[in-house]
């Protein structure tokens, strides 16, 4: 378990935190779902193309949030310490930048809508710091697939809200902003 070094109460739980059940699911989830290949994916490959670099480096983060948080308001408000902290423990320029989530996991909570209004009210601010927050539920979240439009991947045992820095194959998911556009840009101007 990591502690912040000014607030004891920010706690993030490793990858091998396997003790706490909300991390054993997690990891579980990320090695059975993320690190595997789908069929109804479009490509070839694991569903996300990053997490095995992050179990392996140790760098798959778990923020386990206690309660139920009733409004995307309060849901913002839990995960808000963790986007900054995000910013210290990967800056940009670190080696392992790339491979570094912080997953915020509600256990507690059933309304799955909290967690879609929260990504949406949240996106602008964290691409604007280089940032990606994602949204994970069993619902699953009604976004397609990049590669098959007719499968929504975003499915997960825990509703979750992962905080990663953005690359440069992200673009599809800011195309509906042309300011979120022009971030990315500025980013990877040249990258493919």
């Amino acid at each position: 378990m990591i502690v912040h070094p000014a607030s004891p109460a920010l706690r993030l739980f490793e990858p091998t935190d396997l003790d706490q059940p909300v991390v054993r699911d997690v990891v579980g989830w990320v090695g059975d779902y993320l690190l595997r290949p789908h069929l109804d994916l479009g490509r070839a490959g694991p569903v996300c193309p990053y997490a095995r670099g992050s179990l392996q480096r140790g760098r798959l983060l778990v923020n386990v949030v206690e309660g139920a948080p009733t409004t995307a308001a309060e849901l913002a408000f839990a995960i808000r310490p963790f986007r900054d902290w995000f910013l210290q423990l990967a800056p940009r320029e670190s080696t392992d930048s790339a491979f570094t989530t912080i997953i915020n996991a509600f256990p507690q909570l059933t309304d799955y809508t909290i967690v879609d209004e929260t990504q949406r009210a949240l996106q602008r601010l964290f691409v604007h710091d280089g940032l990606m927050v994602g949204e994970f539920h069993d619902g699953p979240p009604d976004k397609p697939g990049l590669w098959n439009p007719h499968w929504r991947p975003l499915r997960s045992p825990v509703p979750l809200l992962a905080i990663r820095h953005m690359v440069a194959s992200d673009l599809p998911f800011l195309v509906h902003s042309p300011d979120l556009v022009a971030v990315h840009r500025g980013l990877f101007a040249g990258a493919p």
